[in-house]
C-alpha cells in the first residue's frame, strides 16, 4: 500500500488539446434533437469548453486534497481515497461508484459524511470513508486479466478493508456500486453491518400473479424499464458483448469519449438538476487520461450473465444484512417495492425522494447524505 497523487503529465494535456483542435465532426440530420444520440452543437460547445476553459489542474488539486493510495489486490491495482473522520467512534463506510462515474462523484459528500459536526450534523453520524476506483476504472486501470465480476470486486473490497484495519464496516453504492455493495453484504455478512444503495435492480419474475397488486406508479416504473430496454440500453448491450471494439474509438478520440459519457449525464439526471460542466469534464478527463474506456467496459461483459439471470426472473443470492434503499425518481428505472422486497427481503429502510436522478451524490448530495446517516444510525 503506497501513497498516491494524481499528476497527469503536461504532454498528456497538450495531446488532449491537439486532438480536440483536430476533431473531425460528423454531420447531423435536421430537427432530430436527442432522439438519435447527443446533438452536435451542444457537444461542440462542451468540447470547446474542455479545450479552452476547463482547468484540469484545479480538478486535480481538488482530488489531491484527500489522501489517496494504491495497492495490489488479487492481481489488480486498486486506487482509493481514505478519509478518516475526526470522530473516534466513526463507522467505516466504503463508497463505490459506477459507470460512467468515478471517485470524483463523491467529493461533495466527503465532508458531511466524515465530519458532520463541521457541517451542521450530529457527530454520532460520522463515517471513516474508503472510496475505491473499481478495477479497470480510472487510476485502478488498466486490467491485466479477465474475470473481474461483481463477486470478485466485492472480495477485493473486503480485503481492502482488512488491510485498512476495519473488521466491520458499512457499504454504499449506486449504479455498479449497488450490486458490488450488495455482494459485499451477501458474501461477508459477518463483517458488513448494512448496505445502502441508491439504485436497485428488481425485475418482474414472469409470474402474472405478482402483477395483480401493482399501483399506477408501479406500472409507470415498469414502462420506464421498458423504455430503457428499447431506447437507452445500447451502451450496455455493446459493452456486454463487444467492449474491445468500442474501446478503439473512445481511447483515440476525446470528443468520442466526451459524447459517450455526456449523453448519459444528460439522459439519466433529473431535468431540474444542475451538474456543473467542470464536474462532468473532470470525470470524462479521468477516463481519457487513464485510457480506461475499454477496461471499464469489461465490467459489463463480466456481469452480463448475472444481469441476464435477473432479467429472466431468477432471484439474486440471499443477503443476510439490513439494506437501505434511496429511490430518486429520475433514475434509469426506479425499483418497484414489491419486486425489491421479493428479491431483497432484508430491506429495512426505503426512501422515495421528490427529485434527483441516477447520479445522486452529484444531483442531491444533501439528500443522499441524510439518507445514509438515517439508515446507518438505526444500525449503530
Amino acid at each position: 500500500m503506497r501513497q498516491f497523487r494524481i499528476e497527469i503529465p503536461q504532454e498528456d494535456l497538450d495531446d488532449l488539446h491537439r486532438r480536440l483542435a483536430a476533431t473531425r465532426w460528423p454531420d447531423e440530420l435536421p430537427g432530430v434533437g436527442w432522439t438519435r444520440g447527443h446533438p452536435l452543437e451542444p457537444l461542440r460547445e462542451l468540447a470547446a469548453h474542455w479545450a479552452d476553459d476547463f482547468d484540469w489542474r484545479a480538478a486535480e488539486d481538488r482530488l489531491n486534497a484527500h489522501p489517496q493510495f494504491l495497492t495490489e489486490i488479487d492481481g489488480a491495482t486498486v486506487h482509493f481515497l481514505h478519509v478518516r473522520s475526526p470522530e473516534p467512534d466513526a463507522v467505516p463506510l466504503i463508497l463505490t461508484h459506477g459507470w460512467p462515474g468515478s471517485v470524483a462523484e463523491f467529493l461533495d459528500v466527503i465532508g458531511p459524511l466524515t465530519d458532520p459536526r463541521a457541517h451542521g450534523g450530529d457527530p454520532a453520524d460520522a463515517f471513516h470513508l474508503v472510496i475505491p476506483s473499481i478495477p479497470g476504472y480510472g487510476f485502478s486501470g488498466p486490467l491485466t486479466e479477465t474475470g473481474w465480476d461483481v463477486p470478485r470486486i466485492a472480495n477485493a473490497w473486503a480485503e481492502l478493508m482488512t488491510r485498512l484495519g476495519y473488521a466491520e464496516f458499512a457499504a454504499q453504492g449506486g449504479d455498479a456500486g449497488s450490486p458490488i455493495s450488495l455482494a459485499l453484504g451477501t458474501i461477508h455478512p459477518d463483517r458488513v453491518i448494512g448496505v445502502h444503495v441508491n439504485m436497485l435492480m428488481a425485475f418482474p419474475s414472469g409470474d402474472p400473479a405478482e402483477m395483480a397488486n401493482l399501483t399506477d406508479d408501479d406500472f409507470a416504473r415498469l414502462a420506464a424499464l421498458g423504455r430503457f430496454d428499447a431506447d437507452r440500453s445500447a451502451y450496455m448491450k455493446l459493452m456486454q458483448t463487444r467492449p474491445q471494439t468500442v474501446a478503439y474509438a473512445l481511447t483515440d478520440s476525446p470528443v468520442g469519449q466526451l459524447a459517450w459519457i455526456a449523453e448519459k449525464f444528460a439522459e439519466w439526471t433529473d431535468p431540474a438538476s444542475v451538474i456543473d460542466r467542470d464536474t462532468l469534464l473532470t470525470i470524462v478527463s479521468i477516463y481519457w487520461f487513464t485510457r480506461t474506456a475499454g477496461s471499464s467496459g469489461q465490467f459489463y461483459f463480466e456481469g452480463a450473465p448475472a444481469v441476464r439471470a435477473l432479467i429472466e426472473g431468477n432471484a439474486p443470492p440471499p443477503i443476510g444484512v439490513p439494506v437501505g434503499v434511496a429511490v430518486f425518481p429520475h433514475d434509469l428505472f426506479p425499483p418497484i417495492r414489491a419486486f425489491a422486497d421479493r428479491d431483497v427481503p432484508t430491506i429495512k429502510h426505503w426512501t422515495e425522494f421528490a427529485g434527483g436522478g441516477h447520479f445522486a451524490a452529484l444531483e442531491q448530495p444533501g439528500a443522499l447524505v441524510e439518507d445514509v446517516r438515517a439508515f446507518f444510525r438505526s444500525l449503530r
